[in-house]
């Protein structure tokens, strides 16, 4: 099969992030924040490709179950129309990974990119007083002495 057209070679190869121009802002550098920008940019970048694929390749097994389930004579059994929607389901998934809409590139982010310094803990002041116990507690306390 030849392709002529970059466009073409996207839709022939399915995969989710190369058709859609959701553009991938890097995280943030927190104040004090030691990690190189290009690294941080890149690890970005990588996250949400991989939140884009998961959400894509979600929605590919969705469908899957779907026209497994489909009676014989359902539209949702022909195929007619297959690699449309497994386009459109990339495209909603770049769109939803774009928008970390499921936290998957959060949580990627928070294992790659060191946490910022912390910051000094704030004084609570303290007053004397025994602290309060609820009733529940009090009401098991004596259930517990009467026994």
């Amino acid at each position: 099969m030849n392709f002529d057209t970059p466009l073409d070679r996207n839709l022939a190869n399915g995969v989710a992030g190369q058709l859609s121009s959701t553009a991938v802002a890097p995280q943030a550098a927190a104040p004090g924040d030691t990690v190189d920008p290009a690294y941080r940019a890149k690890a970005t970048e990588a996250a949400v490709k991989f939140e884009s694929f998961f959400i894509g390749h979600m929605l590919h097994q969705m469908r899957d179950g779907t026209r497994a389930l489909a009676a014989d004579d359902s539209p949702g059994k022909d195929r007619i129309n297959q690699d449309m929607l497994d386009m459109a389901d990339n495209l909603v998934a770049d769109q939803l990974a774009g928008k970390r809409a499921f936290g998957v590139a959060d949580a990627i982010l928070r294992q790659l990119l060191p946490a910022a310094p912390a910051a000094a803990p704030t004084t609570v002041a303290l007053n004397n007083s025994p602290a309060k116990v609820s009733e529940s507690q009090n009401l098991a306390k004596s259930l517990n002495q009467q026994q």
